[in-house]
């Protein structure tokens, strides 16, 4: 399997990355308060959904 390398992406793709890293633990910290106050099926979706994309930004998956 080929290592992956950031170096090798175009450079509005490394900082779309480096904003989505910045970004995405205040989003779903809020997230997960609103659900957990006021929950829906929406709120849960996009819970889900942020704790995915954080995951996948600290497992560098993406």
């Amino acid at each position: 399997m080929k290592k992956f390398s950031s170096y090798t992406q175009p450079p509005w793709l490394r900082n779309t990355r480096a904003i989505c890293k910045q970004f995405i633990v205040p989003f779903t910290i809020f997230q997960g308060i609103r659900t957990i106050l006021i929950p829906s099926t929406f709120d849960v979706l996009l819970l889900t959904l942020f704790l995915a994309i954080a995951a996948a930004i600290y497992f560098d998956w993406i």
